[in-house]
Order: C-alpha cells, then structure tokens, then sequence
C-alpha cells in the first residue's frame, strides 16, 4: 500500500522530503520540482533534447562546412566559416550525465578568431504549431524555463539567444561552466516577448534556441533582455571555437513553461523518432538488395513509385536519392534517374527512368546491391 508523506505545506521550502511550497507557490515533492504551470506531461517543447536520435549520421562525426545544416535530428548547426569545429552524437566519447545515453559533442578544429558578424550556432527550431501557446508577440507571453547538461574543457561564461523567425527579435542568454571536463546542469528563466513579430500557430518557425560556439561583436547582446536585432550570443561569453582542441557537449535540453526547470521528460523512442519524422527521414541502410516502395511500370522507360512517409510530414518533403537502384518486376532494372512530386505530406510520387521495361507491370524499388543507398525525405525547418 502506497502512503502520501506531507512534511509542511508552507511558505519555505523544507530540505528533508516530502511535500512543500515555496514563497513563490512552487511545488516541489521529495525535493524534487513539479511544473509551475502547464501539464505534467508533454512539457518538454524541445525534440531529441537527450540527443538519441541521429538518422542522419549513426553517429558518425561530421564537419561543418559555411552552411547551416541538420547533423543529429532536429539540431541544426550554423557556420560563417567552413572546418572550424566538428560536431557529432557521441563525439568524444565521455560519459553522459546519470539517466543519459547520448549527447551531442563539439571540438574546435583550430584557434579561430570569429569575425564581428559571423556566428557559429548549434540551434534547435521549435515550429510554430508547437510554440504558439506561448503567446510571444502579446500582453499574455509567458515565461518559459530552459534546462540543460552541458560540459567543456573551457571556463567560464558562455552564451546562446532565442530569436523570432524574422531574427529581429532576440534574448541573449549566458551560463557559466565553473569546472572542466565535467558535467553541469544550467537553467535559464526567460520573461516572454510581449513585442515583436511571431509567428503563432503555423508550421514556420515558432522560435530558434541557439546555443553559441562563437559569436562576433555585432552579433552578441547584454544577456537577460529583449532586443530588436539579431543577437546569437552574449556579450563577454567563451568562444569554443576560439581555443584549438576546445570541446563543448550538450544532453537533456528541456524547455517548458513557466520559471521552475523540472526534471528532463523522457520519451519513448518510438515517440522521440516520430516526432523527428515529422521533419526528416531516410529508407534504412546496411541490407543489400532492401525493397523499399512499389509501384508500376508506366512505360518501357519509366516507373511510378509510390512513396508512403511513416508521420505526416511538415510540408511535402524534398527527396534525395543516394547510391545504386534497381526496380524489379521478375527481372532486374538500373534506375538512371529519379524525379520526385510530392503530392501531400504523407504521400508522393517517384519517376523512375529505366531502359526496357515492360509497360503495366508491378514492380518494387530495391537498392542494387548497396548497401549505403538511402532514400532521404526532409520537411525541414
């Protein structure tokens, strides 16, 4: 039989169990901190915030070039300058925090010296739909807390921003790292934006929460205000990318409402990658000869292949074809090209040229005995 243990319910807050409130009304129970507000569950706004999910990559480190590129799922990367760090899940091969498996990890590849409007972001894009409760842009924004693990080699203080979707609303924020190579939790409380442009309930971008490596002097601002520009750091922070060999790691990112940072919600995997379809997926590697979609033989050069996403999409992906393709009607076709129409967010359409083909034949799309070949989907941010 379960008992319910009451120490106090008070206006300060006890330290040895139990239940309490504090001056300000927030709950905690076994001094552990319930939400101040919104629901219990689906708190965390942030996706893949404990970094398990890396469809792209499996892992595998990658080198940012001047682009502004997605490595693990739903953390894109920013870089004015190519090769100046390298990013991936893992990357290092430290121990995460207790209740972690993963993370997303950073080295600086030589000691950069950032330009005064260059940036080098590690961001997540939260989407409209799932931002818009927020009320950012009126009288009624809420305040919403961030949470996180992060490690570096480096010292000191470091910084990131949130900004709007037109970047010309921004909050630089700053944390300070007080002891190297070692995992810290840091929690920051940002008042929202009762000016400015956002863009509510759409399925543009609701808000970007960068994290920054380096940012140049035109780039950062005074940490813990609103300001009308494009801000992505804070003023006096640590460039990672600044220190040759600098690493910078980052695990249970949480953002929800209201000023107390509970503890990080975990998700299913199933749910976690879902949630990450929504933006971007890939046909599985690693099978050689894997049947992937089917379709017809429309005519002797051409196959229609219907293409099924496992979510519904943000907006009908793009589609990259990579590797070797055959299509298969009880004899063996090479694909030479593919030509992709998406015709909604859950389904499409790939053309398939192929030489002498019987027309009005079912068929399957295999790759051709590679076992690197993927069939990329993105709806991305």
């Amino acid at each position: 039989m379960s008992t319910l243990r009451v120490n106090t319910l008070q206006n300060t807050a006890t330290t040895d169990g139990g239940i309490s409130i504090d001056s300000s009304g927030h709950v905690t129970v076994d001094n552990v901190a319930m939400p101040s507000a919104g629901t219990l569950s689906h708190r965390n706004k942030i996706i893949n915030g404990d970094m398990r999910i890396d469809q792209r990559n499996s892992g595998a480190e990658a080198n940012p070039a001047v682009d502004s590129t997605y490595y693990l799922d739903r953390w894109k990367v920013t870089a004015s300058a190519a090769s100046k760090f390298k990013i991936g899940q893992n990357a290092g091969a430290v121990t995460p925090p207790a209740e972690f498996s993963n993370y997303l990890g950073c080295t600086s590849l030589s000691a950069y010296s950032v330009g005064a409007t260059e940036t080098f972001n590690v961001t997540q894009v939260i989407e409209g739909f799932n931002f818009a409760d927020m009320k950012w842009g009126t009288a009624n924004a809420k305040t919403v807390t961030l949470s996180f693990w992060v490690r570096s080699s480096l010292t000191g203080t470091f910084g990131g921003a949130f900004r709007n979707s037109a970047v010309n609303r921004s909050y630089p924020f700053s944390y300070t790292i007080s002891a190297s190579n070692t995992w810290e939790q840091k929690t920051v409380t940002i008042a929202g934006d009762t000016t400015g442009t956002w863009i509510g309930s759409t399925n543009g971008i609701g808000v970007l929460i960068g994290f920054s490596l380096g940012s140049g002097s035109s780039r950062v601002g005074t940490a813990g205000a609103w300001a009308g520009t494009n801000y992505t750091g804070a003023t006096g922070q640590t460039s990672v990318v600044g220190t040759n060999g600098a690493t910078w790691y980052l695990t249970g990112v949480q953002l929800e409402v209201g000023s107390v940072a509970t503890p990080f919600e975990h998700r299913s995997y199933g749910q976690e990658l879902a949630l990450c379809q929504r933006y971007y997926w890939k046909t599985p590697t690693g099978i050689s000869g894997n049947q992937v979609f089917s379709g017809f033989n429309n005519t002797t050069t051409n196959s229609i292949i219907l293409t099924v996403n496992p979510v519904p999409m943000r907006t009908p992906p793009s589609v990259t074809t990579v590797g070797n393709w055959q299509i298969i009607d009880g004899t063996a076709y090479n694909v030479s090209s593919f030509a992709f129409s998406a015709a909604n967010e859950l389904t499409g359409r790939l053309d398939c040229t192929v030489s002498g083909m019987t027309a009005q034949r079912a068929n399957i799309l295999r790759n051709n005995s590679d076992t690197t070949a993927t069939i990329q989907f993105s709806a991305e941010l």
